[in-house]
């Protein structure tokens, strides 16, 4: 201690150096440690629910005219003319009705649609009654009985499979020895086996015949090897299983008995077919041959074989059959306890969320589809925009117009304001929509409006088309003259009470719109200068509306009062640390 507090006095400009960079590094050390500025901050908000306007603008002059030609809005056939010329009409009067028989009943259809998705969602939000929950453990107790049945089915399948498989090898081994004496055995001629004598009995001098008779036996040879082949290994098989060998032992034997049983068959039908040809040939070329009774012997107990074996397969295939069925009948039994078990569950549980959302969207699309049934019914009523006279009227009754035609000529002492739009924004522009005028020339005046005539033909000027859409005032103003410049909003959709959320937080990717929240809300994070998160945000997929130019509707993915993220700040500026200095109270500055 003593040589450390010496040498601190021996050096004193040394010590102060050093005792100021320690301090110095200390603090450098402490700010990079804690530093957050390089951390992304999130700005929230909250989904909150309102009324969503979109509109589109445009600008124009007052117009010089006071007449607006009345157009109209659906096809169909003329049923009523409620004016004729010269006559005052109030706004809102009905001027021409067209046969609406079939918007009359999509209104209809679409009010029984929303009516029944109601219905549904009330169910769902009704929880599970008793009768339904028995009715569903009693579904998954049926589905338990007929698995079991169906194993108790396989069972029996099985023993009796190895029944028919017994069965069966008391017989071929029959058949088999059988063959051997109809063919092989010299019962006909003792000079020779049947089969070298039945061919002795074709003609060498009638053409083909003899070679038609050797290719027969040709046939039941190949027949017969490959028959005593597969009855050797097969009877082999027979021999090492028993009762109690497996399953999948027993169904093999049963599949190979079957390919064993089939192969003797056709080798029986080919001896048959050998014996058929060479009668038919004895008889043809002698006609006062006398067939040996040996032949017809032989032509009889081919017939039994062929009897026997064609029960047999009968019998093996049936077994085949059931197995099949069976097996399937325990698949789909188990797929049927699974859906009911779960369905079950889910009874219990309660309705799904998501399930619920689903049709809470569906009654929504149906309201809109009955909000659009009634605005096509009311396209086959032709009504004033405003009050005035009837000048023109182009059409009589029973007369059949389309869409856009001229129907009338109204001349009102309402000022018209004339917007040009071009061939985007018109397609979205309807005749009755409301509108807000503004004027450069008086200020601070705004006037409500309703669009009274949109132009069928747009004009061209340097390949871009407009179309002049005319707007009735609402109310007259005696400063607003004849020419004046005028800035329309033309209202084209408005919701009300529909969740809405700021552009900035609704981003899309491959055609998915989502959004991004935490799990946990953060705290202090609606300012502009947002918070910093430990986690990192979540997508959440959402399926978006209208919008406009600050707000877009969220059809669904998301409830009010959620918190999503607006605006992400990443700071990429350089940040500087102040350091204490002993040598001025302002301190230093330095970079880093």
């Amino acid at each position: 201690m003593h040589s450390i507090k010496e040498y601190f006095l021996a050096h004193k400009i040394i010590s102060i150096v050093t005792l100021i960079v320690v301090v110095f590094a200390g603090y450098w050390g402490y700010g990079k440690l804690t530093d957050t500025s390089a951390e992304p901050r999130y700005v929230t908000a909250a989904v909150e629910k309102g009324t969503l306007i979109t509109s589109i603008t445009g600008t124009g002059q007052v117009s010089a005219s006071n007449q607006v030609e009345l157009k109209a809005k659906a096809s169909g056939d003329i049923t009523t003319i409620a004016v004729v010329n010269g006559q005052e009409v109030k706004v809102g009067a009905l001027i021409v009705q067209l046969d609406a028989r079939d918007a009359q009943k999509a209104v209809r259809d679409a009010e029984v649609n929303l009516q029944s998705a109601k219905l549904s969602l009330e169910k769902l939000r009704q929880p599970a009654d008793t009768l339904s929950v028995i009715q569903s453990e009693n579904a998954l107790a049926q589905a338990q009985q007929t698995k079991q049945n169906a194993e108790d089915d396989i069972k029996k399948a099985y023993d009796d499979g190895f029944n028919a498989i017994a069965n069966t090898f008391l017989d071929i081994p029959t058949i088999m020895t059988g063959l051997d004496d109809v063919f092989f055995y010299a019962t006909i001629d003792k000079g020779m086996p049947n089969i070298s004598w039945y061919i002795n009995q074709t003609s060498i001098q009638v053409a083909g015949e003899r070679e038609k008779a050797m290719q027969n036996q040709d046939d039941f040879y190949a027949g017969y090897n490959a028959s005593r082949a597969a009855y050797t290994k097969n009877f082999d098989a027979y021999k090492a299983a028993s009762r109690t060998s497996s399953t999948q032992t027993i169904e093999a034997l049963i599949d190979e008995t079957y390919m064993t049983t089939r192969t003797i068959a056709d080798t029986v039908k080919a001896g048959n077919n050998l014996i058929d040809f060479v009668k038919d040939s004895l008889t043809r070329n002698n006609v006062n041959a006398t067939i040996p009774a040996t032949v017809d012997a032989h032509k009889a107990t081919l017939n039994t074989y062929t009897g026997t074996t064609n029960a047999h397969l009968l019998s093996l295939l049936a077994l085949k059959s059931t197995l099949k069925s069976s097996r399937d009948a325990i698949i789909n039994a188990d797929r049927t306890i699974a859906e009911k078990t779960e369905y079950i569950a889910d009874l219990k549980s309660g309705t799904d969320p998501l399930d619920l959302q689903a049709q809470e969207l569906t009654v929504r699309q149906r309201e809109n589809a009955l909000l659009d049934a009634r605005e096509k019914l009311a396209d086959y009523y032709l009504r004033a925009p405003f009050s005035g006279t009837i000048a023109t009227l182009s059409i009589k009754s029973s007369d059949s117009i389309s869409s856009g035609s001229s129907i009338a000529t109204l001349i009102t002492k309402q000022k018209l304001a004339e917007i040009s739009l071009n061939e985007v924004d018109v397609a979205k522009v309807k005749v009755g929509q409301k509108a807000t005028l503004a004027f450069d020339a008086v200020e601070g005046l705004s006037i409500s409006g309703a669009v009274a005539e949109i132009d069928t033909v747009g004009a061209v000027s340097q390949g871009v088309v407009t179309y002049v859409v005319k707007i009735g005032f609402d109310t007259q103003d005696e400063r607003v003259k004849p020419g004046m410049s005028v800035s329309a909003a033309i209202i084209t959709e408005m919701k009300s009470d529909v969740l809405t959320v700021p552009n900035s937080a609704v981003k899309t990717q491959d055609d998915i719109s989502y959004v991004e929240m935490f799990e946990a809300p953060l705290e202090n994070a609606t300012g502009t200068q947002g918070a910093i998160s430990l986690v990192a945000p979540q997508r959440k997929t959402v399926t978006i509306g209208i919008s406009n130019d600050t707000m877009t509707e969220i059809v669904s993915g998301l409830q009010e009062g959620d918190q999503i993220i607006t605006r992400t700040i990443t700071s990429s500026n350089t940040t500087t640390q102040t350091a204490p200095s002993i040598f001025s109270t302002g301190g230093a500055r330095m970079g880093r």
